[in-house]
């Protein structure tokens, strides 16, 4: 088993202290050991390509006692756990981890591995994780270990920790924070044998069926995407406007009109046989009187069954007289109103399973019964048949537990029996009439055997009722012979046929039935996944986002658009909220009319749950500037670029990374950069860096700004050939070629749509009809002109982001009279952050206005203006031309107020739509009285 779970402390990883739980727990040193937080990372994360569980520990006076000094813990260790020794850790064969812990390990990586082999013990093929020490705090460990099902692996954990726990010396023992994992976890130890039992139930509980399980590993064999949609057996596959759905063997391909057609047992039987297909004579009854008249007319013996049943519930066989008619009459009836009452074909019972018209497999099922040994009883002998592992509950398992109901009494019954009763050895004893495996009954595979009669006649019955998936029951003397010659014929044509029968028979070759599912689903050749546009970086991401769906839209796609402002389908906005997390990619990949999705990706999302795709086709890092530094971990601006990677690391390898070669950062990337390498840059023809000169030189593809007037122009180089894509004053969103910022996102959108086959004149048409108005990129450079002044709108909330911006503003004074100025920053940022936004406003504005963010995140209120007012007085800023105004509508509206005829108004809002409102419907005479001044 290939563990690959190493433990020393990672090089990037280690400095990450990445997490999202609410609540905490502090450990002091040489107290016990307790849970800080806990994350779900349900796609590629910063710490692993696969979905993972973290659980930050703090070991507290268990980073003193390493394994191999707490007297007798490995030997309890391995003996409770012995898979444990299989584990091959880093060392990757088995032994490893034993090795690991005969030497000494800490109590962190043990957990991960007891918590990776409690899953295994509940049905799980979970086998890799890894645990990493915490920079900057002593103790304190990240342990990551991978899951199939989510509630199963936190509870994994959570009584690994537990367990462990109860094997410590008392002095050592007391595990802290547990209702972070779950709220309702009682306290104390937990036996092994406990845990292992709840892992299982709940595995159970949460577990797909065979038929389900067995479609979605035939789904992941191709690649295809797969979804789970609710909490039983609705699948979706693939994605977006590709998507495909199952529930069981029930798919999106499957006739309504099909099912209802099956489900009734009288209308299947009358269109087989109007098309000449060998099948029963019946009549439906509603009375038992009419059952019994018909039995009679129709001849001994006969079946009686519900006219819509399903799973052989109140199927009655081998009715020889009118009292047993009644019986199976009220049987049926328990199922519903109308009975069918038929004739019994001779024979065996055999499903043949069609799929997208031609049989894949084929089944002789055998009802539920014993074989004697002359020492049980028949009941005994039942409970002894239960024990097969294979058996379980309804359909859990290949097979099912035989249950002894009035069924099996009237059986036994009929053959002189009773469940006291002792066959003699060997005999066989029959329980129920009919063969269905959700009633206990056997399979054996007779695929190879069977005549070709009975496969056409199989294949046309699927046809005739329009089902793509179909059970066909067959009742044949010989399956290797023609019914025409034999006897017999079609009982039954089912929809959502099981097919543990054929997955796993009792006897003979398993069969792959559910490929040619997944493959009449999607043939050969014809994809499953939608592009995917993944964009990260500090400054411009939800611009350059929107210009890559304008492009892609100009191409004739309906376009997903996932950005801060919201989920866009095309233009329409479909959830407004900060749509930059994976909570909000999924919503575009589930959603059916998404031909192409666009997705800004923040460094939030990737830190709290990962991505919410598991591979990219393009994705683009721009630039790594300070922002967000010292939260959640992220210290450095290495730091910051370690989390931003995860986006290009997880491109397909026949895809494209594109990388800002202007930022030493982000070029870097490129060596854990997956598919093909693109550069974009500002620096063109003779200013071109070595980096890109080289690229290019190399064949590589690369989009630069070659110097000119207007802001120059866009160039693509690619396979050592040069072409002149369009002058950046062409793109309206560059502001005539003023916006520097602007001209670098259309460079990078213009990279990843080229990269990704987009015609050159589209990339132009989607850039030219791209404008920085509210309605296309609101909160991204918004010019209003509708007062005697000029407006401008933008969510500048870093010094980086304001630095470009001033640039531009710089450019534009000349034509303006005051620059007047509403700046801010969110209070979770460091002070040196906060003291820089202020110098660089000091340096761009005549005029300014501070003002805080409707949230302080953590700082007191008049705390971040303060900052920002120390940054700007000690860059020269004169303090009568500074106010200080708490509240975001009374600092904007007296920005508006102060405006004269020419002056250039720059407003930087935390409410973008709110101040949008605000500046379009600003009159002298309708401004906000009153002042909110500190």
């Amino acid at each position: 088993m290939p563990y690959d779970v190493p433990s020393a402390a990672g090089e990037a990883e280690a400095a990450l202290d990445s997490d999202v739980a609410e609540t905490s727990v502090q450990a002091g040193r040489g107290s016990p050991m307790a849970i800080r937080e806990t994350s779900v990372y349900r796609g590629p994360n910063f710490f692993s390509r696969l979905p993972m569980i973290r659980i930050q520990v703090d070991l507290g006076a268990l980073e003193a006692y390493p394994s191999d000094t707490l007297p007798g813990f490995v030997e309890r260790l391995l003996n409770d756990l012995p898979g444990l020794a299989l584990h091959g850790c880093s060392n990757r064969h088995a032994g490893g981890f034993a090795r690991r812990l005969h030497d000494g390990t800490w109590l962190g990586h043990v957990a991960e591995h007891v918590a990776l082999e409690l899953q295994v013990l509940a049905g799980h093929a979970t086998t890799r994780g890894k645990t990493r020490s915490v920079r900057g705090k002593p103790g304190v460990y990240n342990i990551l270990y991978a899951y199939e099902q989510e509630e199963v692996g936190l509870m994994a954990g959570q009584y690994a920790l537990r367990w462990l726990d109860s094997l410590l010396p008392p002095d050592l023992s007391g595990l802290h924070g547990l209702r972070i994992l779950d709220r309702n976890a009682a306290p104390g130890p937990i036996s092994l044998e406990t845990a292992v039992a709840e892992l299982r139930s709940l595995a159970r509980k949460h577990a797909l069926g065979p038929t389900t399980q067995a479609l979605v590993d035939a789904a992941k064999r191709r690649g295809i995407p797969v979804a789970r949609l609710d909490e039983q057996s609705f699948i979706q596959l693939g994605q977006g406007s590709r998507q495909r759905r199952l529930r069981a063997s029930i798919t999106s391909q499957t006739s309504h009109i099909a099912v209802q057609t099956a489900g009734d047992k009288a209308l299947t039987k009358t269109l087989l046989a109007a098309a000449g297909l060998p099948t029963p004579r019946g009549v439906v009854v509603g009375a038992a009187d009419e059952a019994v008249a018909a039995a009679a007319k129709l001849g001994w013996p006969v079946v009686t069954k519900p006219l819509d049943g399903n799973h052989g519930r109140g199927v009655s066989t081998a009715l020889g007289s009118d009292a047993e008619v009644r019986w199976g009459f009220a049987q049926a009836a328990e199922h519903g109103r109308r009975v069918v009452v038929e004739q019994m074909l001779p024979g065996r019972d055999h499903r043949f399973l069609v799929v997208d018209g031609k049989v894949v497999a084929i089944a002789e099922r055998t009802p539920a019964s014993v074989v004697g040994d002359g020492r049980g009883s028949i009941q005994e002998l039942v409970a002894l048949t239960n024990l097969d592992p294979r058996r379980g509950k309804g359909h859990e398992a290949v097979m099912t537990r035989i249950v002894i109901d009035d069924h099996v009494r009237d059986r036994l019954q009929r053959s002189g029996l009773t469940l006291t009763s002792v066959p003699n050895p060997g005999q066989v004893v029959e329980l129920r009439a009919t063969a269905n495996l959700s009633t206990g009954g056997v399979a054996a595979d007779r695929t190879a055997e069977a005549h070709p009669d009975n496969v056409a006649i199989a294949e046309q019955a699927a046809l005739v009722i329009g089902l793509d998936v179909a059970g066909v029951d067959f009742m044949i003397p010989d399956v290797a012979r023609s019914v025409r010659e034999t006897g017999g014929g079609i009982v039954e044509v089912n929809a959502a046929p099981g097919f543990r029968m054929h997955l796993e028979p009792s006897e003979g070759q398993g069969r792959d039935v559910a490929e040619p599912v997944i493959a009449s689903l999607y043939p050969r050749g014809s994809a499953a996944r939608i592009p995917i546009f993944a964009v990260t970086g500090t400054n411009g991401k939800s611009t350059t986002t929107r210009m890559v769906a304008s492009i892609l839209r100009a191409q004739g796609l309906n376009v997903g658009c996932a950005s801060t402002t919201g989920v866009y389908l095309n233009d329409q906005l479909v959830y407004a909220a900060d749509a930059s997390g994976p909570k909000s990619a999924r919503m575009l990949l589930r959603n059916p009319k998404v031909d192409a999705a666009v997705l800004e990706v923040a460094r939030g999302g990737i830190l709290r749950e990962g991505l919410g795709f598991d591979i990219c086709d393009v994705g683009a890092v721009l630039n790594i500037t300070a922002d967000h530094l010292g939260l959640k971990g992220v210290v450095t601006l290495e730091d910051l670029a370690a989390v931003k990677s995860v986006v290009v690391e997880n491109v397909r390898r026949r895809g494209h990374s594109v990388l800002n070669a202007d930022d030493p950062l982000t070029l870097r990337m490129r060596r854990r950069s997956g598919g093909a390498l693109v550069l974009f840059s500002m620096h063109g023809g003779g200013d071109m860096s070595e980096a890109v000169r080289t690229h290019i030189d190399a064949g590589g593809m690369a989009v630069v700004r070659e110097p000119g007037r207007r802001g120059g122009r866009l160039v693509v180089h690619r396979h050592g050939q040069r072409s002149d894509l369009m002058a950046a004053d062409e793109v309206p969103a560059t502001v005539g070629g003023t916006a520097g910022f602007n001209i670098q996102n259309a460079l990078a959108a213009a990279a990843m749509t080229l990269a990704h086959g987009v015609a050159p004149s589209i990339v132009v048409e989607g850039l030219s009809t791209f404008t920085s108005s509210f309605e296309q990129n609101p909160g991204r450079l918004n010019l209003y002109d509708g007062h005697p002044f000029r407006v401008i709108l933008d969510y500048a909330h870093n010094p980086a982001s304001l630095a470009a911006l001033s640039e531009m503003i710089k450019a534009m004074a000349p034509a303006h009279g005051r620059l007047i100025g509403m700046v801010s920053i969110p209070g979770d940022r460091r002070n040196e952050d906060i003291l820089e936004m202020g110098r660089i406003a000091a340096g761009t504005f005549d005029e300014l206005v501070f003002r805080e963010a409707p949230d302080g995140r953590g700082r007191a209120t008049g705390e971040v203006i303060s900052l920002l007012t120390d940054g700007a007085i000690a860059a020269g800023a004169s303090a009568e031309h500074v106010q200080r105004i708490i509240d975001e509508k009374v600092a904007a509206d007296t920005c508006l107020k102060m405006a004269r005829p020419g002056d250039l108004v720059v407003l930087l809002p935390t409410d973008i739509g709110g101040v949008w409102n605000q500046v379009v419907g600003f009159t002298p005479e309708g401004a906000i009285c009153g002042s909110s001044d500190v």
